[in-house]
């Protein structure tokens, strides 16, 4: 089994700054991708950003200049520093890796539970 399990959500005021983090455990062959994807209300889930295992990032236009994605391998964990944080950042923070539970089973996306991210004054 595999958990991705996220924390540092919370409410923040406009121009304020939150940490996620969330760490991945289980049965972990390799993981490829990992990533934040938020859900606010009435609204399709879209990536926020997303890095490789080599760094590689990738991030969402309405987020550049103010988050930061980054990862620890060893730990398998992923962090979202977001800064700068406006009342339309409001929503469910999920969490994503595209990983493998062994040398031989197929690449296969798990989510994290999500974690509630509330800007306002």
């Amino acid at each position: 089994q595999v958990q991705l399990v996220e924390s540092g959500g919370g409410l923040v005021q406009p121009g304020g700054s939150l940490r996620l983090s969330c760490a991945a455990s289980g049965r972990i062959f390799s993981i490829n991708i990992m990533g934040w994807y938020r859900q606010a209300p009435g609204k399709q889930r879209e990536l926020v950003a997303a890095i490789t295992s080599g760094g590689n990032r990738n991030y969402a236009e309405s987020v550049k200049g103010r988050f930061t994605i980054s990862r620890d391998n060893a730990k398998n964990t992923v962090y979202l520093q977001m800064n700068s944080l406006k009342p339309e950042d409001t929503a469910v923070y999920y969490c994503n890796a595209a990983l493998r539970t062994s040398s031989w089973s197929s690449w296969r996306d798990y989510w994290g539970q999500g974690t509630q991210v509330t800007v306002s004054s």
